[in-house]
């Protein structure tokens, strides 16, 4: 099996466009940095290959596959749609998948200065999300669970809680835990909102990536976003534009963003030490929402 970035060259991916999408093939193609489960390839000016690389599972291509189509052209922000698919072959043993690409750049390499209207657009987004989904929509599995039952990824994570900051980052993890379980309908969930999932321009959200946690379950999972993603001060603005969280559902996604803090800074401390995966950018970023979650809205 294929393990690393460094051997899915420009040459791999066009010799497999080549194989099953020839008229795809001569388009320029170029590495997009990031990525972990997946590779992306930008090809040509409006198309992405996404190369599946550390996932174990085709499931999320695939998940993608089927669900993305669906769920586009009702959402307020592009999201990549798949348009070819890519079978697994001798060349190259793994999933891959021909999409649209989302223009805008990775937040975790950019920056939200128009914060109000952010909160605004990501509140848009989310209600637009946030519908009951149908009865053979994925279920929740790695993600989407009650915090109650992530005991074990919050003290995984928790290793990278900086000492000063313990006893707030558990009081806080302690509240998820305690708090209500979602009670309503099964909603569409993206599951994994971070800022490398997202991408900005003219200083707000451009478009949301990387479906493939979708799920169907708590919206909780996704409100994290109101810390991950926004400047110190936007939580507030995005919860009132919401309008459809009510305080259980709070507790539960402040909890679960003190968590996917920890889990940024933890990557970030990987790339320090030139681990493999990890991305020392993101340690600044993990510690900047960290701070955000711990000011509450």
């Amino acid at each position: 099996m294929i393990e690393s970035e460094k051997e899915i060259s420009e040459d791999l991916v066009r010799g497999l466009l080549r194989e099953q999408h020839p008229d795809l093939a001569e388009l320029p193609i170029r590495e997009v940095v990031g990525g972990w489960g997946n590779q992306m390839w930008r090809l040509g000016d409006g198309l992405a290959v996404r190369m599946q690389r550390m996932d174990t599972s085709p499931d999320p291509q695939l998940k993608e596959r089927r669900w993305l189509p669906v769920l586009a052209p009702r959402l307020p922000l592009p999201i990549p749609v798949p348009l070819r698919d890519g079978a697994p072959s001798g060349r190259f043993p793994k999933m891959w998948t021909v999409m649209t690409w989302v223009d805008g750049t990775p937040l975790d390499h950019g920056s939200i200065t128009r914060g109000d209207h952010a909160a605004d657009t990501l509140a848009g987004f989310l209600g637009a999300l946030h519908v009951e989904a149908p009865a053979d929509a994925p279920a929740s599995a790695d993600f989407g669970a009650h915090p109650k039952h992530c005991a074990d990824g919050f003290e995984h994570f928790f290793q990278a809680a900086p000492a000063d900051l313990a006893d707030g980052i558990r009081d806080v993890w302690g509240e998820a835990v305690a708090a209500p379980e979602w009670e309503g309908p099964r909603m569409w969930v993206h599951g994994d909102l971070h800022p490398a999932n997202v991408v900005v321009a003219d200083g707000t959200l451009a478009g949301v990536v990387d479906f493939g946690a979708l799920f169907a379950g708590d919206p909780a999972w996704d409100l994290v976003a109101a810390w991950l993603l926004l400047p110190a001060g936007g939580a507030a603005r995005f919860f009132d534009r919401y309008a459809r969280a009510d305080e259980a559902a709070v507790r539960r996604a402040r909890g679960l963003a003190a968590m996917k803090s920890l889990f940024l800074m933890s990557m970030g401390r990987n790339g320090d030490l030139g681990l493999p995966g990890g991305k020392s950018n993101w340690g600044p970023v993990g510690r900047s929402a960290l701070d955000r979650v711990l000011k509450g809205l």
